[in-house]
């Protein structure tokens, strides 16, 4: 079992690296990706618990904005976490992230709900990178909304009114950024249309042009009509297709390896990286 995307407490996921590490082992996964988002501080711990017959995939899910303001997820896999280049890309996308919470939180309080930048603090784990999740159990745990679910259908959607952009690469920038470190850049969810604007199938050229690698077609927020037309733009732009759990513990329905992977497609993907990062016990 192959899945390529997945979180941890170091991003808006629930498990530690060691927890995922471990259920992954557990649950007889071959190939474990992790990804948490705009951060690499996972990938020591997640490393040290490495046993048995599980292979890691490094790698960071980059929060991107198009030109016209579209919220797109690059995953980036299998690059060089030396590369100075990309960490402060990295860096530079969490930085963003903290004036963009205290805006929303602005939105809410004027719009009469009782929610405040420490309640947001309380419900973050120690060193995770902030974000709209964290927003969400800090609602949960104040009784406002019943799920973080229900937050991204509704309070915390794209289109939201209390929704809030923020400074980040846009996904031809970041896709060249993966390259040059070495990885292989593959689109999250790119036709999760409820979660607010998606990209149109002509945008795909422009990102093969950037040096796309891959187009994640199989994961739980694309209907199957949706997934059935990525299938065919990945088909026709010789891209790999992945699929992948985009799994966040109790954070979200997602469950562990509920999508997966070809072993075909995932060797097709390994091999554009400029080295072999797999890690193996």
């Amino acid at each position: 079992m192959i899945d390529l995307h997945t979180h941890t407490n170091n991003s808006d996921g629930t498990d530690s690296p060691r927890d995922l590490v471990n259920k992954a082992i557990a649950q007889g996964l071959t190939v474990l990706g992790i990804s948490d988002h705009d951060t690499t501080s996972g990938w020591e711990e997640a490393v040290q618990t490495l046993r048995g017959d599980l292979a890691l995939v490094l790698g960071s899910e980059i929060s991107c904005l198009t030109n016209d303001g579209i919220s797109v997820h690059m995953l980036g896999l299998l690059f060089d976490g030396a590369h100075l280049e990309m960490q402060v890309m990295l860096e530079e996308t969490r930085d963003g992230r903290l004036p963009r919470m205290r805006k929303m939180i602005e939105k809410m309080k004027a719009a009469g709900i009782d929610i405040s930048m420490d309640d947001v603090e309380a419900a973050r784990p120690d060193g995770a990178t902030l974000g709209r999740p964290h927003l969400a159990d800090a609602l949960v745990n104040k009784g406002i909304i019943a799920s973080r679910d229900e937050a991204f259908q509704g309070m915390l959607n794209n289109e939201s009114e209390f929704y809030v952009s923020h400074a980040a690469p846009t996904p031809t920038d970041a896709i060249q950024m993966i390259r040059r470190a070495g990885g292989v850049a593959v689109i999250a969810h790119p036709f999760a249309s409820h979660r607010g604007q998606i990209l149109q199938a002509s945008d795909f050229h422009e990102l093969v042009a950037a040096g796309l690698n891959g187009i994640e077609v199989d994961h739980r927020d694309q209907n199957p009509d949706e997934r059935e037309m990525l299938r065919s733009i990945a088909h026709e732009l010789d891209l790999v297709i992945t699929g992948s759990s985009d799994y966040h513990g109790t954070g979200k329905l997602n469950a562990l390896a509920e999508f997966q992977t070809s072993p075909a497609q995932w060797e097709k993907l390994e091999s554009l990286a400029d080295q072999r990062r797999v890690v193996r016990a």
